[in-house]
């Protein structure tokens, strides 16, 4: 098999859309409909095989294990062993091998936080703020609240030393308490990573198909920009060296002449894909639908796929199809556009407004801050050097 042309990073869902939640805003849950008669398990065929490909096609010196759902966790621990297992099977002595997960830790045992940490799993974990905050929209499919089992969750990891970081989603019902949020994060949780992700939630068809209206959980535009800018004016204040916020280490990293390394506000997208159970692999997490299946692994090399016409044209339509009024925004080398999932008939990002607030905002402090990057103090004082867990 050959390389891929360029390096590329894959979301691995072993169940699926599969989850022990019933989260209002999930994205994801409706997916069950395209696998109707399905087990949503991953087979120990597909998980060699992928494994192998992923080694095979990776061009660059690290591969980035991506697992999510769903709750990848319902696979069960001795599933990730076998993971791990065959990693170091097929690993070339010259690759970096990396793990992260994405969980909502209700499943967290000590036998988990063992193995994560033996394995430098990174962990990522939901939780959208205080008690009142985080149930508002998160619970289990028999109606349960979970945060008491997501609190648990972090005493285990943290207890065991387990790299952690915070998902926290923003929605209708945090969108107005910024700094409740985060003050909870940072001084209740000690969460020293954080990930601040918007919530857009299209409205279904009778098809499951999303439609161009969003539902009343979505967080509005102005809100998250107040959100951010409220955070960030905390964060500069107090908390720069010491809590990381990775929309902030974007952009610090944008303002210091580096790509984004967030893929939502990349010029260009298309290398961060999707693989699913039974190993079809998808244009994007944001794009698992008919019309953006590129294949299985069963039936075409996963270079090909990641390579294929179809996938470079999906990834250069972000910028070809940006307005002109996103091409002469002063913002534009930070935002591109966002994400095109959430662009309107128009193009425009239905966050542009937010987004727009708070990169104005921001720019005379990160212009300081690179100024401090260049000249007094170390990358590691301001800037997150820590990897996330891949945004979903």
């Amino acid at each position: 098999m050959e390389k891929a042309k360029t390096p590329f990073h894959l979301m691995i869902k072993p169940r699926g859309p599969i989850c022990n939640l019933a989260c209002e805003y999930c994205y994801y849950l409706p997916k069950t409909r395209l696998y109707p008669n399905s087990n949503f398990r991953m087979s120990p065929r597909l998980l060699e095989d992928f494994t192998r490909q992923m080694f095979a096609a990776q061009p660059g010196r690290q591969a980035d294990f991506t697992w999510q759902g769903g709750e990848p966790t319902l696979m069960g621990l001795d599933f990730f062993k076998e993971a791990v297992r065959l990693q170091k099977k097929y690993a070339p002595p010259s690759v970096t091998v990396t793990n992260a997960l994405q969980t909502n830790g209700t499943k967290i045992t000590p036998a988990w936080c063992r193995f994560f940490k033996e394995n430098n799993f990174l962990i990522g974990l939901s939780l959208d703020g205080p008690p009142e905050i985080h149930n508002a929209f998160r619970y289990s499919v028999s109606g349960r609240q979970q945060f008491d089992s997501t609190m648990r969750a972090v005493r285990l990891l943290k207890g065991h030393g387990v790299d952690l970081n915070i998902l926290s989603c923003v929605h209708k019902a945090n969108q107005d308490h910024p700094l409740e949020v985060y003050r909870f994060l940072r001084d209740r949780v000690g969460a020293q990573f954080i990930q601040f992700i918007p919530i857009i939630q299209r409205e279904l068809d009778p098809r499951g198909r999303e439609m161009a209206a969003v539902t009343e959980r979505s967080v509005k535009a102005e809100a998250y920009g107040q959100f951010l800018v409220s955070v960030f004016d905390e964060w500069v204040q107090n908390d720069v060296g010491k809590v990381f916020v990775q929309i902030f280490d974007v952009a610090l990293g944008i303002y210091t002449g580096r790509p984004a390394s967030l893929c939502v506000f990349a010029e260009t997208c298309g290398r961060a894909m999707v693989l699913e159970h039974n190993g079809d692999l998808f244009a994007c997490d944001h794009f698992v639908d008919p019309e953006h299946l590129l294949g299985n692994l069963a039936e075409r090399p996963l270079n090909e796929m990641v390579d294929s016409d179809t996938q470079m044209s999906f990834g250069r339509a972000k910028l070809d199809k940006l307005p002109q009024v996103c091409l002469d925004c002063e913002v534009r080398f930070l935002c591109n556009g966002g994400c095109p999932r959430n662009r309107d008939e128009k193009g425009l990002n239905l966050l542009c407004e937010g987004y727009m607030s708070f990169f104005r905002h921001i720019d005379a402090p990160m212009r300081t801050m690179r100024e401090l990057l260049s000249k007094q103090r170390p990358p590691s004082e301001i800037m997150c050097l820590h990897r996330y867990e891949a945004e979903g």
